[in-house]
């Protein structure tokens, strides 16, 4: 170990390792040896990441349907594949959710009426806030939701 004394903190601090010339070579051959190896599993693991993430999404849009079976044909797919787009952020992608947790769905669902049902983005974009836009929306959005809840 390379050890280096640090006047800011008064102490030796670690500034790595000393390693023989012969095991860095012998280390870098058995790295490029297995690297095809290597580059398969990631291959193989990126595929099954994805049909895992699919089946996720498809779960989401049944458990939509299940919750608003009034919901207009193809529109849990809609929610589903919005809400769980992967690095989002979006409720769809959090941990109740994905435990299917119904006011994640829920959550998910009035998000797609706010955008879709209502004036709301016409209000952003008139330059509300978010809170104003959305508190002036908030009915249209019990409305549909109520209609979305019970099948006709």
């Amino acid at each position: 170990m390379v050890l280096k004394w640090s006047r800011a903190r008064k102490r030796y601090e670690r500034q790595g390792l000393l390693v023989e010339e012969q095991a860095l070579e012998k280390a870098e051959e058995e790295c490029l040896a297995d690297s095809e190896v290597r580059e398969r599993r990631r291959e193989r693991e990126a595929v099954r990441r994805e049909e895992l993430d699919r089946q996720y999404v498809w779960e989401f849009a049944v458990r939509v349907r299940e919750l608003f079976p009034a919901c207009p044909e193809g529109r849990e797919t809609a929610i589903a594949e919005h809400a769980c787009q992967k690095y989002s952020g979006r409720v769809g992608r959090s941990a109740p959710a994905k435990g299917l947790d119904e006011e994640a769905v829920r959550l998910a669902v009035i998000a797609h009426i706010r955008h879709r049902e209502t004036d709301y983005d016409r209000l952003l974009a008139r330059g509300y806030d978010r809170r104003e836009a959305r508190a002036g929306v908030e009915a249209a959005v019990r409305q549909v939701l109520r209609r979305w809840e019970v099948q006709e």
